[in-house]
């Protein structure tokens, strides 16, 4: 297998994780946490998801979706293209409130198949390239594609966990 087929495949198991994770749930379970402060499914497949499209969009040199989609009202947000969640507070986890488990499967449909479009026609002279300098060593594209889908599944395992022992029926 070539490398576009492995990160193809990494990619492409993401969906069912996070379409198990929220489907059939309403919007008051998606947005339940077990412990105040901590963070719901809602919030864990909306990060992930936020996370992808920002760092795909930047490695694309495009606009994110959720800026440019019309996603963020959705979810009872501002299309804050910087918002991915990375350092929110309580309140900031608290704030975010999808309508319903098809807006996060949407949101994480459309950036998983711009993800897949660029892994497809990637060549290994492309995943050497440097795309963050920022770090010592520097960040190639094919070390982000990594971080960014280690970093996906970490939250699809989370949001999972938390819908076994939400409360109730």
């Amino acid at each position: 297998m070539d490398v576009n087929g492995l990160l193809e495949d990494l990619y492409g198991r993401l969906p069912e994780m996070i379409e198990e994770a929220v489907d059939g749930l309403t919007a008051e379970q998606l947005h339940w946490a077990p412990a105040p402060g901590a963070n719901s499914i809602g919030w864990l497949v909306w990060h992930l998801a936020r996370v992808q499209d920002h760092h795909l969009a930047e490695l694309l040199g495009e606009e994110q979706l959720w800026a440019a989609g019309g996603w963020a009202q959705r979810f009872g947000l501002k299309p804050n293209a910087h918002d991915t969640g990375y350092g929110h507070t309580a309140k900031q986890v608290a704030a975010v409130r999808p309508d319903g488990p098809e807006v996060l499967v949407d949101y994480y449909d459309a950036v998983a198949a711009r993800t897949l479009d660029l892994i497809g026609g990637l060549t290994e002279d492309d995943l050497d390239r440097i795309v963050d300098k920022r770090w010592d060593p520097p960040v190639t594209l094919g070390v982000r594609l990594i971080s960014v889908a280690h970093d996906d599944i970490a939250h699809a395992a989370q949001a999972a966990y938390l819908r076994g022992i939400l409360p109730g029926p």
